[in-house]
């Protein structure tokens, strides 16, 4: 056997030991070459009688159990129910191997906590003009759930219903036109809408254009409203119904 030498580093306990003489021996702790470990085992024993008496109990305890498992492994090995042999170092690598993570998360948690005191907090102190800060109005995201595809659809669905209220027949015998309306009367006509319902479908509002004229220009009045950040448009779904909302305070 190879002769050791022990500078004698201090041990929390017996498995502790063995950790530290299975990986100096470089060996799987699943195949712990228990004769050669039970070897090098006992031999650190001895030099702790020398110095040390107080803690060889729990030493001597595990020495015990390692002869134990020594001499199991010189027996024909017993078999479980299903034919299994069963391993003499089982129930020492189960130990060995709970310690061992134990042992790794002791060390993660003692760096964490020695690193941590690099780090010092305060409480916010956050500038007035930081706190009352607006992001600007983001036009893209203001109607990115809406699609070119609904708006055109609901377009002509109320363009279909304002052309249905007209009479086919009488409307060939010349009609009296008013004066077109403009974007800006309709942009005033749509903001005092907003103000009084806050909340509505993009539907209802064309609905109350009475010609394809009027629907239009109202159309082009919710986009500059949009663009003025006024009104926020939402869609809960695809081809779902489009709620304009206003963005004023009530």
């Amino acid at each position: 056997m190879e002769e050791l030498s022990f500078s004698l580093p201090t041990f929390s306990g017996p498995l502790d030991l063995l950790l530290h003489l299975i990986e100096k021996n470089k060996v799987s702790i699943y195949d712990i070459p228990i004769a050669e470990i039970t070897d090098q085992y006992m031999a650190y024993l001895d030099e702790m009688k020398k110095r040390d008496l107080d803690i060889m109990s729990e030493f001597l305890v595990m020495a015990s159990t390692l002869l134990s498992i020594k001499a199991a492994m010189l027996l024909p090995r017993e078999e479980t129910e299903e034919g299994e042999e069963i391993d003499p170092r089982d129930e020492l690598v189960e130990q060995l191997l709970e310690y061992k993570m134990v042992k790794t998360m002791s060390a993660k948690l003692r760096d964490m906590s020695e690193s941590a005191g690099a780090f010092c907090y305060k409480k916010p102190t956050i500038p007035d003009e930081v706190l009352s800060y607006e992001e600007p109005l983001d036009l893209d995201e203001l109607t990115k759930d809406l699609t070119l595809k609904k708006l055109n659809e609901i377009f002509e669905e109320v363009l279909k219903r304002a052309n249905g209220r007209v009479d086919p027949v009488r409307s060939g015998f010349g009609q009296i036109r008013k004066e077109e309306v403009s974007v800006d009367e309709k942009i005033e006509f749509v903001s005092r809408y907003v103000t009084e319902h806050r909340r509505f479908s993009f539907r209802e509002l064309l609905e109350t254009a009475p010609t394809k004229t009027e629907v239009i220009v109202t159309f082009l009045a919710i986009l500059e409203l949009m663009k003025a950040g006024e009104i926020h448009t939402e869609q809960d779904s695809n081809f779902g119904e489009i709620v304009i909302e206003s963005r004023l305070a009530a």
